[in-house]
């Protein structure tokens, strides 16, 4: 396993502080991880379901509504084609919303000590529009996934959106709000938590590692910050993408008392994926070896 990486943890940690629109498990929402899932094979739709009841109840939708980031960032995710190869078309109505989206996310702290945190590191420009035009590149960029007739795919749609791959596999699809709002849609089925043998999730979790099924495709393991807000999960991931110039880059990090590996894979100047892998929450003994 890769050294704990200090300094990104501190940085982390900071924002993670700082994160006024993280909802509190219990008050805000509520998880029920039910049953562990079993092994499905990626490509597959035959799947046992360990989790009769959905993943999220409870939810403050008052606060879905009223958070600016929030309501913004809803009003993204329906702009979005999921199935890769079919191009996907912005029209200026979505620009907008994409503009109105970033502007809210740059108000943040959250955000704000992420590019302070950047321009201390020589990789953004400390004017705000330079590193606005930055953000709108990593995530909002279109670009090809598929070679077909136009670019079909971007960071965001795949990161917080989902995609699906020849009618056959969900790819992407990392983030909980979307999860939630496909689940009370019925589009989404919940079908139990990935663990190691003696890793038990519990309601007050803020990362997870699931399987679901999406219009009657399966992710056979697909992980997600809980409870956490979208200018965090951003900030965590740009800061991850401009500070190492790899194709794929892992970093291992502490937050929270809690020990995730963050993956982020580019895709040129943009972004390819990114999610969180959990790794061990404090209440279990550390030298199990890692089943995934």
């Amino acid at each position: 396993i890769p050294a704990v990486n200090q300094e990104l943890s501190n940085i982390f940690n900071e924002l993670w502080r700082l994160d006024v629109n993280r909802w509190t498990p219990g008050i805000d929402y509520t998880i029920s991880v039910q049953g562990r899932a079993g092994y499905v094979s990626q490509g597959s739709h035959v799947v046992q379901d360990r989790a009769s009841q959905p993943l999220f109840s409870n939810i403050n939708e008052n606060k879905l509504s009223n958070t600016t980031t929030l309501s913004r960032f809803i009003g993204l995710l329906d702009n979005y084609e999921k199935s890769l190869g079919v191009a996907e078309l912005v029209t200026a109505e979505e620009l907008t919303e994409i503009n109105l989206f970033l502007d809210a996310v740059l108000q943040t702290e959250v955000m704000k000590r992420a590019h302070r945190y950047l321009v201390s590191k020589g990789k953004s420009s400390s004017n705000p529009g330079q590193f606005k035009r930055q953000l709108h590149l990593i995530w909002f960029h279109l670009y090809h996934r598929q070679r077909n007739m136009g670019p079909d795919s971007c960071g965001f749609e795949h990161v917080f959106v989902g995609e699906t791959k020849s009618g056959t596999e969900i790819t992407g699809f990392h983030n909980w709000i979307q999860f939630y709002l496909q689940e009370k849609n019925r589009n989404l089925d919940y079908k139990g938590y990935k663990a190691r043998d003696h890793d038990l999730p519990d309601q007050d979790d803020h990362v997870l590692n699931l399987q679901f099924s999406w219009h009657g495709l399966v992710k056979p393991v697909g992980s997600a910050f809980i409870g956490t807000s979208p200018e965090f999960e951003m900030a965590l991931f740009t800061i991850v993408f401009l500070m190492n110039t790899d194709r794929s880059t892992t970093v291992l990090v502490n937050i929270d008392q809690c020990q995730m590996e963050l993956v982020v894979i580019r895709h040129g100047r943009s972004l390819g994926t990114a999610y969180p892998k959990l790794l061990s929450s404090n209440n279990i003994q550390h030298d199990l070896p890692i089943k995934y």
